[in-house]
Formats: structure tokens, C-alpha cells, sequence
């Protein structure tokens, strides 16, 4: 049998508090494609790893 990862998924609330956004941050990044999520049922589960390299990544400048 296969080993698998330890890969460590965050509810979007998690996320959110994470990154010190709101919640409809998170589901609009998920939804754009920017932060992989793996859907649930009805809720997304974003891996852990995935969160820390956006956070990661340079803030592009607006205006």
C-alpha cells in the first residue's frame, strides 16, 4: 500500500484567520484558482502548504 503525505488541510475560517483576511477573501482566491481547495461536501479544505506559499508571494502593487 501506497504511504501517504501528511498533508494538513485548513477550514476556510482557519485560513482567514491565518492570512488576517475575511472569509469571502479566502472563497473569492479559492474560486479564481489562486489558493488550491478541495471541496467537501459543501465547505472547502485548502492544504496548509497552499497557505503558506501565498503567503509567501510578493504583493503586487495596485493603481
Amino acid at each position: 500500500m501506497a504511504e501517504l503525505p501528511d498533508v494538513r488541510f485548513l477550514t476556510v475560517a482557519e485560513v482567514a484567520e491565518l492570512m488576517r483576511v475575511s472569509k469571502m477573501t479566502v472563497y473569492r482566491l479559492v474560486h479564481s484558482g489562486e489558493l488550491p481547495a478541495v471541496r467537501f461536501g459543501r465547505s472547502y479544505r485548502v492544504p496548509e502548504s497552499a497557505v503558506v506559499d501565498a503567503m509567501q508571494r510578493p504583493v503586487s502593487d495596485v493603481g
